[in-house]
């Protein structure tokens, strides 16, 4: 090969380096080059501005993350404006959140400043993984404290059905994780345990939580039964609320359980906030976010 032919090939190599670095840093060339990733790569670390989070890149919220640089902080974000609204957003509060998943909402309540402990509960071992990674990276040792346990009623363990494409859509129910016949999803034995335990073993009393986030994909009215002690007291509680999971009879049933509890409550919209009584919440509606108020 001449000298020539040599510059310009390292020319021609270098100008297409510095083109495909230009596109795969757009949305669209992000998106290409997750969708991409080879099966052998398990894990990816982004850097999302204020923290850095670990993913996995066949995970469809960690595409999200790759893509956008957050998953849904806007709704951790909405939710503290609310909180601050009622005159109920801790200065340095206590954080429940049961469904951690790998970490991101646990991460974005803690840089808020607002909250200098989260309880984060998580299941799914694939999730639980990249939640400690996450913690570690990001110098939230101590600061947010891992339970890798589903919460529920009984001590022991559960079946869990592990979502293949959305680790986020993972549950105890098994009728509320789809796929398709040659994704099916894998079933695994999870330990279980009560919240009430939970918080007892980290010596946190139910007065001292001032927040509780759930969303663990139609098993919120176990996991709401073993913490009777923080609905007694009416701590704020945001929570996916799923009739399309529960059934008819067992929404009901949950529905009243709350209302025991709560007296108002604001129901979540993409483009608007609704208030009502906990007595009058749909039953009808398939899924919404629902935050309970004291």
């Amino acid at each position: 090969m001449t000298p020539l032919l040599a510059r310009w090939r390292r020319s021609r190599r270098k100008l297409r380096n510095r083109l495909a670095r230009r596109f795969f840093a757009t949305r669209y060339g992000r998106e290409l080059l997750i969708q991409c990733i080879s099966p052998k790569v398990l894990s990816m670390t982004a850097d999302c501005g204020d923290h850095v989070m670990s993913f996995s890149p066949h995970d469809y919220i960690g595409r999200k993350i790759y893509r956008k640089g957050q998953f849904e902080r806007d709704h951790v974000d909405r939710l503290i404006a609310v909180l601050a609204g009622e005159g109920l957003l801790p200065s340095a509060g206590t954080l429940l959140e049961v469904g951690a998943n790998i970490g991101t909402q646990s991460l974005y309540f803690a840089l808020s400043g607002h909250f200098a402990r989260v309880v984060s509960i998580e299941p799914d071992p694939r999730n639980a993984e990249l939640l400690a990674r996450n913690i570690a990276d990001n110098g939230m040792t101590g600061r947010i404290v891992p339970v890798r346990c589903a919460a529920g009623e009984t001590e022991g363990t559960i079946d869990f059905y592990q979502h293949r494409d959305n680790h986020g859509k993972s549950s105890a129910v098994a009728a509320a994780v789809k796929g398709s016949a040659d994704k099916a999803p894998n079933r695994i034995p999870v330990p279980v345990r009560p919240v009430t335990r939970i918080l007892a073993d980290l010596a946190i009393p139910p007065e001292e939580v001032d927040l509780i986030w759930m969303d663990i994909e139609g098993y919120e009215p176990v996991a709401a039964r073993s913490m009777t002690p923080l609905l007694a007291r009416r701590t704020p509680f945001y929570l996916e609320f799923s009739p399309v999971f529960y059934g008819p009879e067992a929404t009901r049933l949950f529905a009243g359980e709350l209302a025991r509890h709560y007296d108002r409550c604001i129901l979540f919209h993409e483009d608007r906030l609704e208030r009502m009584r906990v007595s009058d919440i749909p039953l009808d509606r398939p899924q919404f976010d629902l935050l309970l108020l004291p």
